[in-house]
């Protein structure tokens, strides 16, 4: 058994230590918001939080978490929809297709955690995720909303 700790709740899972996170969280403990896209953490669309990072939870094997190691996934970053960046994404309508969307909202969550006040090149270098869609735009304005509104700038 490995012990976990996902959105604050500790859970114990019966796989081999070899087992990529994604397929855990999804196929065992049933948290189907995070997406698989490629496989081999390029596109981004399995993006999580690992002790506050963005990471790409298909090429974790979950053996490496520690019990201690706090995950965040889409569905523990606000249980009511209101975190500052998923309000920007919705009122922006950033989405197309939608695939893509969770990794991205964990993305810039992390990106506006570690730097409230992002500029054009830091949203560049932190919004890694593929979106086939190419709402790239709609991203960066939505990235940008959600830090004024964190700063009190908008409403």
């Amino acid at each position: 058994m490995i012990k976990l700790t996902v959105n604050g709740t500790v859970r114990a899972v019966d796989v081999e230590n070899d087992t990529p996170l994604l397929w855990v969280l999804r196929e065992q403990i049933g948290l189907t918001g995070t997406k698989y896209g490629c496989g081999i953490a390029q596109c981004g669309a399995c993006s999580v939080h690992v002790n506050g990072e963005v990471r790409r939870s298909c090429s974790i094997p979950v053996g490496s978490i520690k019990p201690a190691d706090r995950i965040v996934t889409i569905e523990g970053l606000s249980a009511t929809a209101s975190h500052p960046v998923q309000r920007a994404w919705d009122e922006l309508d950033v989405p197309q297709c939608g695939y893509c969307q969770s990794g991205q909202i964990m993305a810039a969550a992390a990106l506006l955690a570690h730097k409230p006040h992002p500029s054009d090149q830091d949203i560049d270098q932190a919004m890694t995720n593929i979106c086939r869609c190419g709402t790239y735009q709609r991203i960066r304005a939505a990235v940008k909303l959600a830090a004024a509104r964190r700063a009190g700038v908008a409403s």
